[in-house]
C-alpha cells in the first residue's frame, strides 16, 4: 500500500501469493515480472472522493432491501477498521457481498444450480464512524462449489471493499466464520503462508451483540497495515 510515495512492506508469509499454483486463477493471473511502481500524481491524490450522501439509509442492512424477507439465518458482521498503530479510520467505504444462502451469487456468470432468493441481492455499504465501526445485518452465505479442482467448494465467506478517501486506495479481503470444516481445503484461505495471518481472515461469534431470538453476531476487525494487518487481495508488497 503506497503512502507518500514510499511502499510499506507486508511481512513475510502475511500476506497471499500473486502466483499460488493450489489456486488455479491465480496461474493466469500472476505477474511473470518484479512489480513497476508508478509516482502518484495530482489526480490520484485529489479525487474522486466519496460522502456521505452515496451511502443510503438501508444499505447496510441486506435483509431490509427489497419488499419481502430473505431466506437464510440472519446474521449481524461488525467490527472496526483501524491503522497499524491502533487508531481508528474514520469515514472509510465499507462494502460487501456476497452468496446467498444457497451458496449462489446474483451475477450472471454463477451458474450453479443452486435457487435465486428475489429479496437478496448480496450486497451492502457503510461509512465507518468517528471510533472507526462498521456494521452490517445479512444472511449468512452457504458454500458453493467452483472448479478449482475436483469437489472443490469454498467455505462460506463475504468479501470486503475497504476505500480511504480516494478511489484509488482500495483494499479487497474476505472474512470467514469460525470453525468451518471447508478453510483447510480452501486454497484462496492457504494462500496466507501464516497460520496467524490466516487466522485473522476469521472472525469470532460475539454473543454480546447477538439479537435474541433474531441473529447471532460476528466481530471482525480490520487493521489496514502493520504486522498485525489484515491479509488483503489486493495490495503493494
Amino acid at each position: 500500500m503506497s503512502e507518500q510515495g514510499t511502499v510499506r512492506i507486508a511481512p513475510q508469509g502475511t500476506q497471499p501469493e500473486f502466483h499460488y499454483p493450489p489456486y488455479v486463477s491465480s496461474i493466469a493471473r500472476s505477474p511473470r515480472m518484479p512489480l513497476a511502481l508508478l509516482a502518484e500524481t495530482m489526480t490520484e491524490r485529489t479525487g474522486p472522493v466519496f460522502g456521505h450522501r452515496l451511502i443510503r439509509p438501508q444499505d447496510h442492512d441486506l435483509t431490509a432491501q427489497h419488499e419481502g424477507d430473505p431466506l437464510g439465518e440472519r446474521i449481524y458482521v461488525h467490527g472496526r477498521v483501524l491503522d497499524e498503530d491502533g487508531r481508528p479510520v474514520c469515514g472509510a467505504l465499507v462494502e460487501v457481498w456476497q452468496a446467498n444462502a444457497a451458496g449462489r451469487y446474483r451475477h450472471k456468470v454463477d451458474n450453479h444450480n443452486a435457487p435465486l432468493d428475489p429479496n437478496f441481492s448480496g450486497a451492502g455499504r457503510i461509512l465507518t464512524d468517528e471510533k472507526g465501526y462498521y456494521i452490517f445485518k445479512t444472511i449468512k452465505p452457504g458454500a458453493y462449489p467452483w472448479g478449482n479442482h475436483y469437489n472443490a467448494w469454498r467455505p462460506a465467506h463475504i468479501h470486503f471493499s475497504i476505500f480511504g478517501a480516494g478511489i484509488l486506495s482500495r483494499l479487497v479481503t474476505q472474512m470467514y466464520f469460525p470453525g468451518d470444516p471447508l478453510q483447510p481445503l480452501d486454497p484462496i484461505f492457504n494462500s496466507i503462508p501464516d497460520k496467524a495471518a490466516r487466522n485473522r481472515l476469521v472472525s469470532r461469534l460475539d454473543m454480546e451483540r447477538s439479537e435474541p431470538g433474531t441473529a447471532l453476531a460476528f466481530k471482525w476487525d480490520i487493521v489496514l497495515r502493520g504486522h498485525g494487518d489484515t491479509p488483503f487481495e489486493e495490495s503493494s508488497r
